[in-house]
């Protein structure tokens, strides 16, 4: 029995150290979107492995990043608020930042360990989210905007919101499947306030989701991916990145084209360390790696959204690389951005209004 007990303290001990703790080799978990990071595919920079090799000939030890992918903010906000998984890095959107803050969910960095930080522009620092810049370190952004199919839809009903509610194209139209960003779509349409606390504006909301419920196709979040690019569905709010990835991938017969309604959600992403991590230190050399000049242009490349890291933006292949159409939706004039950011950022609503908002986008999705 006493033999036993000994060989599992022995299986505990190893199992700590290759957690991280001293072994061999140190462990990283990095928890993203999807279709977020330059993976190596079709040749390209492949950020976790480069960040291994590099971990290991700069510190001489050897580093495993352990790379998974979330769909929504809010699939991610309920692992991590459950206590059952632990993340190193992860990358939310602001209102999910600021929400997390909030309830201690992320721990302040160490920027002694990421002095990359530098290179980040001057206008995502100190915003709502994390205004004494204590949390986060920006990775990208954007604006969120209306994917259509040319041969299908009439250039002419390429209307702001409308287009999303047009019945013409029931049965090929697609709805975020998550509640912020839904009822987001639809709260922009009413010209209402997407921060509101007055339920009524909320109520308002979701009686346009339940007047476009029979239109809609599918409630989806990286699925939008496939069903545009082949032609299954022909209308999509999506994050202005993702245009450009389906636009390399879609089918013969599919014409995608953009727009940005006047009013839409504008949105950061940042990466963050969780309380729940294991490797502080290691995920501040990560987050590092990551606004490193070779790692932030493969990355953005990668993924089409716009960097804050003036790295990126300033550098002259990268336009050239990116060319003129995606340069100027990426990147529309720093100023203006920030002016519209204040104004259309989604913010942390209290937890009543977050409950009256899930109670709501449940009766939607029952329906």
């Amino acid at each position: 029995m006493k033999k036993l007990i000994s060989l599992c303290l022995i299986a505990v001990l190893i199992a700590l150290c290759f957690s991280g703790c001293g072994g061999d080799t140190l462990v990283l978990n990095v928890y993203n979107w999807g279709e977020y990071i330059s993976d190596g595919s079709e040749g390209s920079f492949d950020t976790v492995r480069e960040f291994e090799k590099w971990y290991q000939e700069t510190y001489g030890q050897k580093v495993k990043v352990n790379y998974t992918t979330f769909a929504s903010n809010e699939d991610m906000y309920s692992k991590i608020s459950s206590g059952a998984v632990s993340y190193d890095v992860i990358i939310p959107s602001d209102y999910m930042i600021a929400r997390m803050a909030s309830e201690n969910l992320l721990q302040p960095l160490n920027f002694d360990n990421i002095p990359n930080y530098q290179y980040i522009n001057e206008n995502f620092k100190g915003l709502y989210y994390d205004a004494e810049n204590k949390y986060t370190v920006p990775y990208a952004y954007g604006i969120v905007g209306v994917i259509y199919d040319a041969n299908i839809v009439d250039a002419a009903d390429a209307d702001g919101w409308n287009l999303m509610w047009n019945s013409k194209y029931s049965g090929k139209i697609l709805q975020f499947n998550n509640s912020r960003d839904a009822f987001g779509t639809a709260i922009y349409k009413l010209g209402l306030d997407v921060n509101s606390t007055n339920k009524a504006d909320w109520d308002k909301a979701y009686d346009e989701l339940i007047a476009q419920r029979p239109l809609v196709y599918s409630y989806v979040m990286d699925e939008i991916y496939n069903m545009m690019e082949s032609g299954e569905a022909a209308i999509g709010a999506y994050y202005a990145g993702d245009y450009f990835t389906m636009l390399d991938a879609q089918a013969e017969h599919v014409d995608l084209k953009f727009y940005y309604p006047e009013e839409t959600n504008l949105y950061i992403d940042a990466m963050c360390i969780p309380t729940c991590a294991q490797n502080k230190e290691l995920a501040e050399i990560f987050i590092n790696f990551m606004l490193s000049e070779e790692a932030a242009i493969a990355n953005a490349e990668y993924t089409y959204y716009a960097s804050p890291n003036e790295l990126v933006y300033n550098n002259e292949t990268y336009k050239e690389d990116m060319g003129e159409e995606a340069i100027a939706i990426l990147y529309p004039e720093m100023g203006s951005f920030a002016e519209k950011y204040n104004t259309y950022a989604y913010k942390n609503l209290d937890n009543e209004m977050l409950g009256y908002l899930n109670s709501l986008w449940e009766n939607i999705k029952i329906n």
